[in-house]
């Protein structure tokens, strides 16, 4: 298993990049085809959720989401120590000799912890430049057993953080449902844990293709946090976004469905929910 994770390849030495994770031209990013912007990506204030200008959140919310497809918050409630606390912690464990990393070493995308490396080692023919440890969160005591238990903090700072992000993602979700015009409990209620839909906006709001650039000289971490609903849950348009002049842009399909098409067809520019429209029935 010598040099199986990325970190240990990088450290040993190797003066080159490996061509296994040198793609052909022109799948790269092309810096000259992007558009330059002088507008600033939106920087929403979320203290104001809890007050009398909630509508104007919201609104802002609604105006990022369908403008942009991104948006930055503050006064989000996670403390500076919080997050420093666990980028410190992930940079523990990625500094973790690699037979200990490895414990929770698997290709296998369903697995709900597991360290790996690339995006889907099985299915790639050109690896991307990372490595990557993936946990599922909720309920914390249906998964908090299969973390690593190094660094001896992991666990507990893990938890806490984890515990904080969602009650600032149920925030969201509310604000985001009150920008469709839905009920602010709607999306939670759909995609919680006895849900049976996941509200999409009938591509109201449309998402950014999602870019990294990594660099020889500085290491790059990002912890992101991701949603999800059960595999069985069915994803589609709710009932009120769509009509006569607004059909809807997809199929009725699973989480199920969707997951495994994710990780199987690699990083590729086009969008995996573009695979469940209604015309490519």
């Amino acid at each position: 298993m010598s040099n199986l994770l990325l970190a240990d390849l990088a450290a040993s030495g190797v003066k080159q990049i490996p061509s296994g994770y040198i793609r052909p031209i022109t799948d790269r990013p092309n810096l000259s085809d992007v558009q330059i912007s002088h507008d600033s990506i939106p920087l929403i204030d979320l203290h104001g959720l809890t007050g009398p200008s909630r509508s104007l959140v919201i609104k802002q919310i609604s105006q990022a989401c369908e403008n942009d497809g991104f948006f930055q918050v503050k006064n989000h409630g996670i403390s500076e120590e919080m997050i420093g606390k666990i980028m410190n912690i992930a940079r523990q464990f990625f500094k973790l000799p690699e037979s200990e990393r490895l414990k929770t070493y698997s290709d296998d995308p369903t697995k709900t912890t597991r360290l790996s490396t690339s995006f889907n080692v099985n299915s790639e023919k050109i690896s991307s430049w990372r490595d990557f440890l993936r946990l599922h969160c909720y309920p914390l005591e249906d998964y908090m057993h299969e973390w690593p238990c190094n660094p001896p903090s992991f666990r507990r700072d893990v938890a806490e953080y984890c515990t904080s992000i969602r009650g600032l993602v149920l925030r969201l979700l509310e604000a985001i449902s009150e920008s469709l015009g839905l009920e602010r409990d709607y999306i939670d209620k759909k995609i919680g844990k006895h849900g049976q839909h996941m509200v999409l906006s009938n591509d109201r709001y449309k998402s950014v293709l999602h870019r990294a650039v990594v660099n020889s000289e500085k290491e790059r971490i990002s912890i992101p946090t991701f949603y999800c609903p059960s595999q069985d849950t069915v994803i589609g348009p709710p009932e009120e976004m769509v009509d006569d002049d607004h059909p809807a842009v997809y199929r009725d399909f699973t989480y199920g469905e969707y997951y495994e098409k994710f990780w199987n067809r690699g990083l590729v520019k086009e969008c995996c929910l573009d695979l469940f429209k209604a015309s490519n029935d």
